[in-house]
Order: C-alpha cells, then structure tokens, then sequence
C-alpha cells in the first residue's frame, strides 16, 4: 500500500515545481507587452491552466490512480497505453530542457563547461530520485526554504535595483502571451495525478497543489520579465553575476532545476508502468534523467515556444474529453481495449488546437480548443445513451 502524502508534501512539491528556470526564461518574453499588460496575461493563463490542472489532478485523487491510469476512463487499456507513450516522450524532451537551460544559466556564473554542469544536475535529479518523493521530508523543507529567501533576494535586484532602458523586441499580441501563460501549467497536466493519487484529503490536497503552483509559477514569470523590462537583461544568468551573488545565484539555479525536473523524470517512471507494468519506476526515472542529461550535451534547445504548444495540442483535448467523461457524461471505459469513438474525437480535438494557433483570440487558443472538445465529448455521450 502506498504511503499517504500530507497537504503539506503536496504543496511542497508544487512549491518546487514552480521555481523554474524554464518559466522565468518565457517570462522574459512578455517585457514587451508592458509590465501591466503582461502582468495581466500572466494572470489570465495561470487562471485558466490551474484551473483545468485542478480538474486534472482531483480526478486522480478521488479514484487514487496515476495521470495516465485515469485516461483508461475515456480512452480504454491501449488508449490509456497510447497518452502513456506520448507522455514520456514530452518528459524525456522536459527534463533535457531544464537541465539544459540550468546548466547554460550556471555556467555564466561559474565557467566550468555547460556539459559539467548538465552531468552535475543530472547527477542531483538521479540522487533525488533514488531518495524517493516521500522521503524527501526535511530536505524538501530545507531546499524549498532556501530557494525562496534566495529567490527573493533575486527579486529584490530586479525589482528595488538600478533601472536600464530594456532592449525590447517586436511584441507578441496579447493572445498569444496568455496562451504562452496557459502552457506552463497545461504541461502539468499529465503529472498532477501522480502526486494527488496517494494524498490523504484529494479535494485539499488538489487545490493547494494548483494553488501553489499558480502562485509560484506567475512569480517566476514575474521575475522573467520584471528582469527583461528593469534591467535591460532577459539572462537571468547576467543578472546574478552582475549583481553579485555568485554562490547565491548557483543554488538557484541548480536547486530550481533540480526540485522541477526531479518531478518530469520520477512521473516518467509513473507513465512507463502504465504501458509495461513489470517495469521498475525508480530505474525508468533514472534512464529518463540520463536521456534527458545527454540530450541537454548533445541539442540546442533555446527556443521552447514549439514544444509547449505540441504539448498543449496532445494534452488539452485529452483532458477535456476525461473531465466531461469524469464528471458529465459519467460513462466509464477502463474494461474496454479501446474506445475508438474518444480517439476520434480526441484527433479532431488535436487538429483544431493547431489550425486555432492560426489566430489570435485574445484568451488564447486552449481554452476554446477545449472547450469544442468538451462539448463534443458531452453531445456524442448524449446521443449514445
């Protein structure tokens, strides 16, 4: 039987999950919305992809299964096997790029070589997971405690220190930024389950983990671009070697890195039972971990906008189609091999999501791609009873 996790684990977790060095690189490209109008969109997108993370996660804590045993209610056996695969292919491509750009920002503060640093972090997400995400108890504490007085130290540079003009490039529409707001959660969509499935109150211990990370998520954006539009510098990196904080700046980002891909990779292992349930978790995170450091060494991965809207397009119509099936339709397909019908509906939720990239709706394009999909789910469930 699986040890219960407390709300405080589970908000501790989603603490970790937040600090990113990933999410205050893509808050840096709101600078040139304008603090207010960025500072809005930021909202906006957390709102609406913590929302939609909650569903995601209260699903697996009531029925107390993983993210993707939850798919089984829609999608059937293979179906469920089928979301599997393509998770652990987007959290192999997750924890490459948060080491990859955790080992970029160190080395400008520490020039040992980017591949030291991705071997050192790869090395401290395999030491994490081997201690286990309900052992971490009193480092987590410890490591989350640091993180945050450090991070606002961070903040206190950016925000309270000497202002530059900022070198802005050409503004995205406002869209756009909120769509790119509602990816970072939407990209946790197919983990949440994983830490709410053992929690002792699923409803609580749900809310405080969308919470928390909504909080925390919207700070690291802030941070991006309160640093793009104060200082003049979208390397947060630069900012803490200029600022001085050296040892400082490099448990930031080591740490951030460490707490936030430990999650990707330990989840990885989670997904790969679903398809082959022999298979160990813990070993499966570690090959994770190390595919995720050698693709750190060996790709350019500067550029993430591509990959968050690949995994909107997979994971919103999925999730839309198991919260109407969850809490609508009511209609469960975890004995059938395949239920074709969600797959069809799940496909055509798909390509809507990328023909709506297209335009420009100013709540972003996830939130109607979903909310199509969710209305197709509940007519077609209408029709067949």
């Amino acid at each position: 039987m699986n040890k219960k996790t407390s709300i405080f684990n589970n908000a501790l977790i989603w603490f970790g999950a937040g600090l990113s060095i990933a999410e205050i690189i893509t808050g840096t490209y709101f600078a040139p919305l304008g603090f207010a109008k960025g500072l809005l969109a930021i909202f906006l997108g957390h709102l609406i992809g913590c929302t939609l993370l909650f569903f995601a996660g209260y699903i697996g804590g009531i029925s107390n299964k993983s993210a993707m045993e939850t798919t089984k209610y829609s999608f059937g056996q293979w179906g469920s096997k089928f979301f599997a695969l393509l998770n652990v292919c987007q959290l192999v491509g997750w924890t490459g790029i948060m080491i990859y750009d955790g080992s970029l920002a160190v080395n400008q503060i520490f020039d040992f070589g980017k591949w030291i640093w991705c071997l050192l972090i790869g090395a401290l997400i395999i030491l994490w997971i081997f201690i286990g995400i309900t052992n971490l108890g009193k480092l987590n504490v410890i490591t989350m405690s640091l993180l945050f007085v450090l991070t606002l130290v961070l903040c206190k540079i950016i925000f309270l220190g000497e202002k530059t003009s900022p070198v802005l490039e050409e503004a995205m529409s406002f869209g756009a930024a909120v769509e790119l707001a509602v990816a970072m959660p939407l990209s946790w969509l197919p983990l949440i389950s994983d830490y709410t499935k053992d929690s002792e109150k699923p409803f609580k211990a749900t809310l405080v983990s969308s919470l928390v990370y909504g909080l925390v998520s919207c700070w690291m954006y802030i941070i991006g671009m309160g640093a793009a539009i104060f200082t003049g510098q979208s390397d947060i990196a630069l900012i803490a070697v200029k600022s001085g904080l050296g040892i400082a700046g490099l448990v930031i980002i080591v740490l951030s890195t460490v707490t936030t891909t430990f999650l990707d990779a330990y989840s990885a292992g989670i997904s790969f039972k679903t398809i082959f349930e022999k298979v160990s978790d813990k070993w499966t995170a570690i090959i994770t971990a190390i595919l995720g450091t050698v693709a750190a060494i060996l790709f350019n991965m500067d550029n993430i906008t591509g990959f968050l809207y690949y995994i909107g397009s997979v994971f919103a119509p999925m999730i839309a189609i198991l919260i109407a099936d969850f809490f609508l339709v009511k209609k469960d397909s975890s004995e059938n091999k395949l239920d074709i019908a969600k797959i069809l509906i799940w496909l055509l939720g798909f390509i809507i999501y990328r023909i709506l990239m297209h335009f420009d709706f100013i709540l972003g394009c996830t939130i109607l791609d979903m909310a199509i999909t969710f209305a197709i789910t509940a007519l077609y469930g209408k029709i067949k009873k």
